[in-house]
């Protein structure tokens, strides 16, 4: 349910090929603005320091950078 082990894999094997990618939550999950923030911040954390993200209503853009971010 929601973000797993196999998000993370995905999201993974999608970085091999492409800078930026963009994570769409379905709105009719109630999830609510600290919720899409926290899945964020779940995301980032599991990615590493490589990886920057923001959110605009329910979808989250993470890019992969070549360096990592402070």
């Amino acid at each position: 349910q929601g973000f797993t082990e196999g998000t993370i894999k995905s999201l993974q094997i999608a970085f091999k090929n492409h800078e930026n990618v963009k994570i769409f939550l379905l709105k009719n999950s109630n999830h609510t603005k600290e919720m899409v923030n926290e899945i964020k911040d779940k995301i980032l954390k599991a990615l590493g320091k490589r990886y920057t993200a923001s959110s605009i209503g329910f979808t989250i853009n993470v890019r992969k950078w070549r360096k990592a971010r402070a």
